[in-house]
């Protein structure tokens, strides 16, 4: 009789890594100079929303393989994955340096490069789908986060930190909104995937680079830019976040205009 494997839901060493500490503990306390007023500057302005996105940046990759793993592909442990280690990821400049470049350049949430999956071993297409769903989601929660001050009316106030917060929240809605796009190298059409006939999946996965390159020279037209951010803004304004501090963290966060 062959023994039961029995496999746990984290892995027995689970250890985050150095960097993402560095990022959260910069994001949590220029935070808490932002709110106490002990950094009432634009630079620190810059400094939250920077930091914040590169947490938000970890938190998405680490869902994705968070998902892997339960659904059966434990080499996203071994890879280093669930470390939410910046540099663990298979094309950390996709997975970071391009997002963080647009952010600073153009303001836009830029979904990161994917996460090396093992899709053969998930143990269903449901699991494939969920694995591609499970970064978008991680951002929706982080969105939630930030703005439930304002949904519960305790942003009453148009200081540095709910400007700073009011960004980052916008960022975190162009995140879902882009990331959602049914558009092959997106998490959109990787929810899809799964479900689709095998040939398609080929062809999209051999195309999805161009597509990839197609995206970003799209947002930088002043139309495909335009209806992004109107979409954004539809986000925001559920969760009443006021567009005037949305604007006003922008102009704070490019302190160097």
């Amino acid at each position: 009789m062959q023994p039961k494997i029995i496999y746990s839901r984290f892995p027995q060493s689970w250890n985050l890594s150095a960097n993402f500490l560095a990022a959260f503990i910069i994001f949590l306390g220029t935070g808490i100079a932002l709110f106490a007023g002990w950094l009432d500057l634009p630079v620190a302005v810059f400094v939250f929303v920077l930091a914040g996105w590169i947490v938000s940046l970890c938190l998405h990759e680490g869902a994705h393989a968070l998902a892997a793993y339960w659904g059966g592909d434990r080499s996203v442990s071994a890879k280093g994955y669930l470390s939410l280690e910046p540099l663990a990821y298979a094309q950390p400049f996709l997975s970071f340096g391009l997002p963080l470049l647009y952010l600073i350049l153009g303001g836009i949430g830029l979904p990161g490069g994917a996460v090396s999956i093992d899709h053969g071993v998930l143990r269903n297409k449901h699991w494939q789908a969920f694995v591609s769903a499970a970064g978008p989601l991680t951002n929706l929660v982080f969105l939630i986060i930030l703005t439930l001050p304002f949904l519960l009316g305790l942003a009453d106030d148009d200081s540095r930190f709910w400007q700073a917060a009011a960004l980052l929240g916008a960022l975190q809605a162009s995140a879902v909104v882009l990331n959602l796009l049914p558009i092959p190298g997106l998490d959109g059409f990787g929810i899809l995937r799964p479900y689709l006939p095998r040939d398609m999946q080929l062809q999209a996965n051999q195309i999805a680079p161009m597509l990839s390159v197609l995206l970003l020279m799209m947002f930088t037209s002043h139309s495909a830019n335009s209806a992004l951010w109107r979409a954004v803004f539809e986000l925001t304004d559920f969760f009443s976040v006021d567009r005037f501090l949305i604007h006003e963290g922008w102009n704070s966060f490019r302190f160097w205009m």
